[in-house]
């Protein structure tokens, strides 16, 4: 096992009902489908509520440098808190048992000592309760997650706190300097004959979805000044960026929207494909294939704005489960046993698996010529067939050599 990535411990005083429902919404949310294909220890949600001595009693602490783990155990590489902020969390701070003030002034405290390894996320449940409050002038400089009102043509008040936590922790924990999420918008200005108006309408509605959220919106190559390198700006901007793919019927066929899409799964970026079919395709592009895709509908001669947010939602899951897996892959540096030539960031394809191999190559990190070639990815697993493919391309570059995918799940099973 490797040490923990992410801990999220979710804060609320008992006496606010809502408190617990919101704990199980992040319990089962970081428990989802995005994270489960990694290592175990990726991420992790506790909860902190009941009195640790006593019913009057603040909660059990939450680990920290200060108050590690007992019997030396590993603490965190990250630490997420999220106060979730109500009117008895505040009057117990303001006229209750010292304890819960001091409770919330130690977490603060340990969060301004180390704000590179703590961070903060409060969710307001009660307006008043941070109103010239004590805990008000404790939790006030953090920006709060879910401060504006869900839209209620898409979203709910869960997806939007789900959507706005992942968010701020995937930014939190990314080494760029400029960190905020990025959503590169791949699309094509063609459309089939009779489909021109509802292509601009999807085009436009997504802007408008994604400039309501806190994400960055960067539209496409069509949008840049004029001598801008689109496939630099996408590089620089990898790392905290992730790719939306409008795919309308003449999408998969437009050489600059496949180039995007090469460009970006190349970088190991997040994509998603919004699936939006017309007539239907002249062709497709196996460019465009092995990425999650999400299908978008017309309902009474509009697009459901639903499925553009469920679209954006998976996408900031996709942002942190590689930030996750990139941490993973720098605390597996004390276990070279494990022997990985290539952590991939998601289930390797033939054009990933090229890229991958002649940059290995150039920079002389391949394993020795009869050693397999051992790569790791998220879940879920590739296919016979798909697995075989990949060893034909390899046999190619170099023959007699094995091919050796494995996703977590196998890992742990072999005993790694």
């Amino acid at each position: 096992m490797l040490p923990p990535v992410l801990e999220v411990y979710v804060v609320w005083h008992p006496g606010d009902a809502e408190g617990l429902t919101i704990a199980k919404e992040f319990v089962e949310h970081f428990h989802g489908t995005p994270f489960t294909g990694l290592i175990g220890g990726a991420v992790e949600v506790f909860i902190r509520s009941e009195g640790w001595r006593s019913p009057d009693d603040a909660p059990r602490h939450v680990p920290t440098s200060k108050s590690p783990l007992p019997n030396g155990l590993d603490q965190a590489k990250f630490t997420a808190i999220v106060p979730l902020i109500g009117t008895e969390m505040a009057a117990a701070v303001e006229n209750g048992p010292r304890s819960w003030r001091n409770y919330m002034e130690e977490l603060t405290c340990r969060q301004r000592e180390t704000p590179d390894r703590i961070g903060m996320f409060p969710y307001l449940l009660d307006q008043g309760a941070t109103n010239n409050t004590v805990l008000g002038k404790l939790l006030g400089p953090y920006h709060r997650i879910a401060a504006s009102a869900p839209d209620s043509e898409g979203e709910t008040a869960m997806t939007l706190r789900c959507r706005d936590l992942a968010q701020g922790i995937a930014q939190w924990i990314s080494s760029a300097n400029d960190n905020r999420l990025t959503v590169f918008i791949s699309h094509t200005k063609r459309a089939s004959p009779g489909d021109e108006e509802d292509t601009t309408a999807l085009v436009a509605l997504v802007r408008k979805v994604i400039a309501d959220t806190h994400l960055r919106l960067f539209l496409d190559a069509n949008d840049l000044q004029p001598g801008t390198d689109w496939d630099a700006e996408l590089r620089s901007k990898a790392s905290t960026s992730a790719l939306l793919g409008i795919r309308t019927d003449l999408y998969p066929s437009r050489e600059w929207c496949q180039r995007e899409i090469l460009i970006a799964k190349r970088q190991g970026m997040p994509v998603i494909l919004m699936d939006a079919p017309g007539k239907g395709e002249e062709r497709g592009s196996f460019l465009m294939d092995h990425v999650p895709r999400i299908p978008v509908r017309m309902e009474h001669g509009r697009w459901n704005k639903k499925d553009v947010y469920q679209a954006l939602n998976l996408l900031v899951d996709e942002c942190l489960k590689r930030a996750l897996w990139i941490h993973q892959r720098e605390l597996s540096q004390g276990r070279p046993e494990l022997q990985i030539a290539w952590w991939a960031p998601h289930a390797p394809e033939p054009l990933t698996f090229v890229h991958w191999f002649e940059t290995a190559r150039q920079a002389g990190t391949l394993p020795p010529e009869g050693s397999d070639v051992r790569i790791l990815h998220p879940a879920p697993p590739l296919g016979p067939d798909e697995m075989l493919v990949l060893e034909e391309v390899l046999s190619l570059a170099r023959p007699g050599a094995k091919l050796d995918i494995m996703t977590p799940r196998l890992l742990a099973a072999r005993g790694g």
